[in-house]
């Protein structure tokens, strides 16, 4: 499948940040709740003056009140408009746009850069506090209270079983025609002096819920409710568990995409897009 930028447009990145608490997650939706994508596209098309909205893909869907620091983006503008506003539209968006988005970056992609599908992974950091008080006023939007004590070093050996290339379908949200096929490469939390507990979460790809379901899981291992072996044990049995919680959003964070050299964005924008399957997996 091609991804060639048609003949008069230009490929421009945008790497951006925003707060998830008011918006109804990254993508557009038809009944009119706002969105991180609606609010951006509505910004691009009235700061370049344009009739048209120009469509941007992102390299993460995130879910409503979910948050990003290191989030990509890309849009193909016409080559006189991007040629007219270049030097004007960071400035220019920032104007535009609500306190809660904010574009740090705007430059012309590479040849065969597609935020979406050229991305070879995805970090999130999830966050939660288990002080029997709750949660730092100053930090509520983004940190969820847990109201048992968590063991760190349970959580991590919980973890490790989840590591590598898994069909994750006990841990998503199935979607028709989705795989739920995925390499996790790191899974750890750390616990800060200040008392956050921090779930670093990295994968190529992350199916719908993946994140906040394994968060959920292994919250049940850190407060003694589950044994160490459960999360693993869910994982196998390849079917969605009852119990094993999806926590709420606040507390998840995209941190950062990661792409590889330019000279291999290409190649990876077409292997991304292959629908995978284990091996020894059957075709049918």
């Amino acid at each position: 499948m091609s991804d060639e930028v048609e003949p008069g447009f230009v490929r421009v990145r945008l790497d951006l940040s925003y707060d998830g608490k008011d918006f109804s997650g990254w993508a557009k939706q038809r009944e009119g709740q706002r969105t991180v994508q609606g609010e951006l596209e509505a910004a691009i098309r009235t700061v370049t003056r344009s009739k048209e909205t120009y469509e941007l893909t992102v390299a993460g869907r995130t879910d409503s009140g979910v948050h990003a620091r290191g989030q990509v983006a890309h849009v193909d503008l016409p080559a006189e408009v991007w040629a007219e506003h270049e030097d004007k539209l960071l400035r220019r968006l920032s104007g535009r746009l609500s306190h809660d988005v904010r574009v740090w970056r705007v430059a012309e992609a590479p040849a065969g850069f597609n935020a979406r599908f050229s991305a070879i992974w995805r970090r999130y950091a999830y966050r939660v506090v288990d002080h029997p008080a709750g949660v730092d006023p100053l930090l509520r939007g983004h940190v969820l209270w847990h109201d048992w004590p968590v063991d760190v070093d349970a959580m991590n050996a919980a973890s490790r079983a989840l590591l590598g290339e898994h069909d994750f379908a006990a841990y998503c949200k199935k979607r028709e025609g989705a795989t739920t096929i995925r390499t996790l490469q790191q899974l750890s939390w750390e616990r800060d002096a200040s008392g956050v507990v921090t779930a670093t979460v990295r994968a190529d790809a992350f199916c719908h819920n993946m994140v906040r379901s394994l968060v959920g899981a292994l919250l049940f291992v850190g407060d003694g409710h589950r044994g160490v072996d459960w999360p693993g044990q869910v994982l196998a049995a390849g079917v969605r568990d009852s119990a094993v919680h999806v926590v709420r959003p606040h507390g998840l964070t995209l941190e950062e995409v990661g792409y590889p050299a330019d000279s291999e964005l290409a190649a990876r924008n077409l292997a991304a897009r292959n629908k995978r399957t284990l091996p020894g997996a059957g075709c049918c």
